[in-house]
């Protein structure tokens, strides 16, 4: 009886062609397993393509409120940003693609597990990670670390020496995912750090230029730190009625037709290689923002500044693979004891690419007016007394007077 192996399959280029390498060179009944996080796909046609290449069964599994809910929502709350710019849209969906292929192989008792991930990049790392800690009994195929292939443009020569049905052209050979959380771009003339971005390649978002010339204003609610509902000028859209998919949706649409969301980073990655990206991210970008300043409102100072720590290492962990670990659930629990007093709206003002706020309110606000104002004396129990402030300086500053005394008044 022939071996059975799971593919993660996304119907591109890379998961066509080594759909049928491993087919071929295996021997084997290939199971093409293939996860809707949101990436706008026709999945017909890719259930058509991967049969049409080889596949002997085909699952398509629509997972995008369990990614909203589970996976997106977690980075958001986190604030997770990886090296200040990249908000892991690649990244946070890796994991959730990886269990799904895992169930999947699980249910068809198969124990040959497979990607499409290059031997260059951390996607191998993402999916290999979550599968030894999901699946630990189970093979691992890297067909990238395998086979004779060393380039698109071989994998290109292949598809059409066996007639694969592929939609990227040699001239024209950008790698880009896709889901809720972004698009991103990379490979072909953005490797050149001398090539600006075609403004033809973008998807979600138009450019500053074409952008409306006029503010538009959206209101974003947040409960224990998630977007909860969201009013804009297309209407208002909950996520009790609507769901978290709609949400993201919507924004992603708001935001990319006012210019907001694009970053173009040369980013770390995690196998030692600096590497050029270029990501639409409206949605994310939008959230965000607002979640941080709900956060400057809501989280007192020592507080926000270890949260910030926390995001910092969140982000590595995420970009690095590890989310199925202790850690990362750990990180979790503190990071949402600190989410439940960030609940309110931010009032946001989209122009050309830029977002501006316009209020922000909450009933966890630890801003008081009365404690802020140099023109209202506060009184009662947030009663400030200004003449508290000599001793409080005098023991700030004493180590430092010290200090100043013995070594340099004496020079």
């Amino acid at each position: 009886m022939k071996q059975k192996i799971v593919l993660a399959y996304s119907g591109g280029l890379d998961t066509s062609v080594i759909l049928h390498w491993l087919k071929h060179n295996y021997k084997a009944n290939i199971i093409a397993c293939v996860v809707d996080v949101g990436q706008n796909e026709d999945f017909e046609e890719i259930k058509r393509r991967a049969y049409k290449i080889g596949a002997k069964k085909v699952y398509i599994i629509d997972a995008k409120e369990e990614f909203v809910r589970d996976y997106i929502f977690k980075v958001l709350k986190a604030d997770a940003v990886y090296e200040g710019k990249y908000l892991l849209g690649t990244s946070i969906a890796r994991p959730l693609i990886a269990k799904k292929v895992v169930e999947v192989a699980k249910k068809e008792n198969v124990k040959i597990l497979a990607h499409g991930a290059t031997g260059k990049g951390n996607d191998q790392v993402r999916f290999e990670h979550a599968f030894k800690c999901l699946y630990p009994e189970a093979k691992v195929i890297a067909v990238w670390r395998q086979w004779k292939l060393t380039s698109r443009e071989d994998e290109i020569k292949y598809a059409k020496k066996y007639k694969i049905p592929i939609t990227v052209t040699k001239e024209k050979p950008y790698s880009s995912d896709a889901n809720l959380w972004h698009i991103s771009y990379e490979g072909g003339m953005l490797e050149d750090l001398n090539n600006e971005p075609d403004e033809k390649m973008f998807q979600l978002t138009v450019s500053p230029k074409e952008a409306p010339d006029e503010y538009e204003i959206i209101e974003i609610e947040f409960k224990e730190g998630i977007p909860v509902k969201i009013l804009t000028k297309d209407g208002i859209f909950s996520l009790e009625k609507d769901g978290g998919t709609k949400i993201i949706q919507v924004l992603n649409k708001v935001a990319g037709r006012n210019a907001v969301g694009r970053t173009d980073i040369v980013e770390d990655r995690l196998v030692g290689i600096k590497s050029r990206g270029v990501y639409e991210a409206p949605a994310a970008t939008v959230l965000y923002f607002a979640h941080k300043e709900l956060e400057y409102l809501t989280l007192d100072k020592d507080t926000f500044q270890f949260k910030e720590h926390l995001a910092l290492e969140y982000a590595r962990l995420v970009y690095n693979g590890e989310w199925f670990t202790l850690k990362r659930e750990s990180l979790d629990k503190i990071i949402d004891e600190t989410q439940r007093y960030v609940n309110g709206k931010v009032v946001l003002k989209l122009y050309k690419g830029n977002i501006f706020v316009k209020s922000r309110y909450s009933l966890n606000s630890l801003y008081e007016y009365n404690l802020a104002s140099f023109d209202k004396q506060s009184k009662g129990l947030l009663e400030y007394n200004q003449k508290d402030a000599e001793g409080f300086i005098n023991l700030l500053s004493l180590q430092h007077r010290i200090f100043a005394i013995k070594n340099r008044i004496k020079k």
